[in-house]
């Protein structure tokens, strides 16, 4: 790849980062793994950068890169990766113990990598059906019923309205 071309990945990253990381994040669930995914996505497309001037949205070849990439890292053996424990060595520096708070990225944690990205790209980006099935190179319907099932878990696993009036009420 010659200078103007490297040149060019480098301003089309240095644009297109901040979304892709959030992204990311939203699919991998913590901001680490994010910035894992984004790299690995970007060393994929800077290899083959000279091969991606006929896709018209790089943005969205990127963020298929980062799904992708997130499904091949959870079908890797369990042994290989890193697990998470509930106890930590020590305390963290600073706890925010809102009682109102809702933990997404735990509940989140709980979907496949494909509804997680399905949920992201459908809710978070608001991207119709058909683009979202396009990006994840799947059919419409399965775009549809994997949303259908991630929903189902969300709904079961957040808390209420009502739980969350409950909790807050002494604090207005």
């Amino acid at each position: 790849m010659g200078t103007n071309g490297r040149d060019d990945f480098a301003a089309w990253a240095t644009t297109a980062l901040p979304g892709l990381r959030r992204f990311a994040y939203a699919v991998g669930g913590d901001w680490h793994r994010a910035d894992d995914l984004v790299q690995s996505a970007l060393e994929r497309m800077y290899v083959t950068w000279p091969k991606l001037g006929g896709v018209s949205d790089l943005g969205a070849y990127a963020r298929t890169v980062v799904v992708r990439q997130a499904a091949t890292e959870a079908r890797r053996a369990w042994w290989r990766r890193e697990r998470v424990t509930d106890v930590l060595p020590e305390a963290p520096a600073q706890v925010d113990d809102g009682a109102a708070r809702l933990d997404l990225a735990r509940v989140l944690d709980g979907l496949s990598v494909k509804q997680r990205a399905i949920v992201v790209l459908r809710f978070i980006e608001d991207r119709p059906v058909r683009e979202v099935a396009d990006l994840m190179g799947v059919a419409e319907g399965t775009v549809k019923r994997q949303c259908h099932d991630a929903l189902g878990h969300l709904r079961r696993h957040l808390r209420t309205a009502d739980e969350l009036d409950d909790l807050t009420e002494g604090e207005r």
